[in-house]
């Protein structure tokens, strides 16, 4: 019996961790750039359930026999494995606004593949993201909504002075008399190798395979719109959906527990009580 509780608290606690995740994605439907999160969940191992007794042989010198009944199998209960961020292309908004920069995926190599813009981190290293939010600081500098730099194709950060620029469809910034590449790389499986990070930011693990420049990756076209934000790749209808699910499943568990808690209670004091 006790197997049956930890069973159904697994589902619970799989359920909230999922609908945490869901709740999220919904809170961040009109993030631009955002990627919509999704759940993997697995079932822990199961157990194939024997039982073991013996059989008396009427006989003279009694002899007992092993007799084996197999039962059959009995779930664990399940857990979240990982949360894995989809980058699939969001639709683009026209905002009119030159700092604003939408990437639009052309051609890729394969399903998994994404682009992305460098970013400087906090820390001074490099990371990534598809929020084109931008706006200019107080020293000219081409920077996020959270005053991260934008770097060029050669790491650098990238000086535009005023808003007075344009951006060709290739990403190459037109301004100050001169042109200034866009740092837009391509990872051919950035849900495996990229971690989300604060403030719309992807970083890569340690044992990551490193981002290319996206012009020099065999394959990949894209291009650059000016003055759009890429949405949000959430569906806010399939979310509301898989939300009540969700809901409906813990609620499941939940009468599950209350279920076993129930016998446990007349195992205890009505089963087992002396008379």
């Amino acid at each position: 019996m006790l197997r049956g509780f930890y069973t159904a608290a697994s589902g619970m606690m799989t359920q909230q961790s999922r609908q945490d995740v869901l709740s999220n994605n919904m809170a961040n439907a009109l993030t631009p750039g955002y990627k919509a999160d999704q759940t993997t969940m697995r079932a822990f191992p199961e157990m194939l359930i024997e039982r073991t007794d013996s059989k008396q042989l009427p006989v003279h010198h009694s002899v007992n026999i092993p007799n084996n009944k197999l039962i059959g199998s009995l779930n664990t209960g399940v857990y979240m494995q990982e949360t894995i961020p989809d980058f699939g292309q969001g639709d683009l908004k026209e905002t009119g606004m030159s700092t604003d920069l939408a990437i639009w995926n052309g051609q890729m190599p394969d399903d998994t593949g994404s682009l992305f813009y460098t970013i400087q981190n906090q820390d001074g290293g490099t990371s990534y993201t598809r929020n084109g939010n931008f706006t200019i600081d107080a020293n000219g500098f081409l920077v996020t909504n959270s005053g991260h730099y934008v770097l060029d194709e050669g790491g650098n950060q990238i000086q535009v002075n005023n808003d007075e620029f344009n951006v060709t469809r290739n990403g190459e910034i037109q301004a100050n008399g001169g042109v200034t590449p866009l740092g837009i790389v391509y990872h051919p499986n950035a849900a495996q190798d990229f971690t989300k990070g604060n403030n719309d930011l992807y970083n890569l693990e340690e044992d990551g395979e490193a981002p290319v420049n996206a012009r020099n990756a065999g394959g990949v076209t894209f291009e650059v719109r000016q003055g759009m934000i890429e949405r949000s790749n959430v569906d806010t209808t399939q979310t509301r959906t898989e939300m009540l699910q969700t809901y409906r499943n813990f609620e499941a568990n939940q009468q599950v527990l209350k279920a076993y808690d129930k016998s446990m209670d007349m195992a205890v004091n009505q089963i087992g009580r002396l008379r």
